[in-house]
């Protein structure tokens, strides 16, 4: 447990820590291009070499963490503020029409995966990494709602809330203060997921040309620009894939340690 947690930490830490210091500082210029120097493997100049277009590929990394965080980040941000609300809303009216509107929606927007949702809105505004932040959010809302509908519906019956309910507080109220704390670990957990897979569907849509658009780089465009020089530079599709993977992989690490230190039952269990 703690293992996965310290070891995601450190790796999402890492790519955190490049994406930050970007704003202030990288190696090189990533958008300086440098003919003379095109298709560099890694050296003492450039750590990571140079894309076909001279441009190093350490600071083009570096950047790309910039962009690929800052797009799940804002998704997690939107699916989380929709659809814990929403959650929060079919619980506590379990087996209305408020409740039945709520899931049915969710099931019409799981029919639609992002890739889809990201096609339908770059149709009508373009292409762009704000679009990408919208279809990946739309997607991620009915994720939320189902995982807070959930864990709120174990708690409508417990005691504490029969007692607030005797108190006199709204369903509102009792939602927001006695139920929301309750299923935070869940929402902590699972936004930790939804980030991982976030990235994954920010580099997914880069990668078809639907995200983050030149000069901004993007770690799923870059292994798009790759993909016909692997055989003569495999590093230009490397480094970025094991950018996504490790980066990924930290998450996925620290959502699993936290789901074990959050919830006590594991806990137990692993004692």
């Amino acid at each position: 447990m703690r293992r996965n947690l310290i070891l995601g930490g450190i790796l999402s830490s890492l790519v955190l820590l490049a994406a930050l210091i970007s704003f202030v500082w990288t190696p090189y210029d990533h958008a300086a291009m440098n003919i003379p120097d095109k298709l560099q493997i890694p050296n003492a100049q450039h750590w990571f070499g140079t894309d076909h277009f001279g441009r190093d590929m350490f600071s083009m990394i570096m950047v790309g963490a910039r962009t690929s965080l800052a797009v799940a980040l804002l998704a997690v941000g939107i699916g989380m503020g929709l659809g814990v609300p929403l959650g929060l809303a079919a619980a506590a009216r379990k087996g209305s029409w408020l409740d039945e509107l709520i899931m049915r929606g969710n099931d019409l927007v799981f029919a639609f995966p992002s890739l889809i949702i990201a096609i339908l809105i770059t149709a009508v505004f373009g292409a762009g990494a704000g679009n990408a932040i919208i279809a990946i959010g739309i997607f991620n809302i009915p994720v939320f709602a189902r995982i807070t509908r959930g864990g709120a519906l174990s708690l409508w019956e417990r005691e504490f809330i029969m007692a607030a309910r005797v108190a006199g507080k709204s369903s509102t109220r009792i939602s927001y203060e006695h139920i929301l704390p309750n299923v935070a670990n869940l929402l902590i957990v699972q936004g930790t997921i939804q980030f991982s897979l976030g990235i994954l569907a920010e580099a997914g849509l880069s990668y078809v040309g639907l995200g983050a658009q030149p000069p901004t780089p993007s770690w799923g465009r870059m292994l798009a620009d790759a993909q016909t020089m692997v055989s003569f530079a495999p590093h230009l599709a490397l480094i970025p894939g094991f950018a996504i993977i490790l980066t990924v992989l930290g998450l996925n690490l620290m959502g699993d340690g936290l789901r074990d230190w959050l919830d006590p039952r594991l806990r137990v269990r692993r004692a």
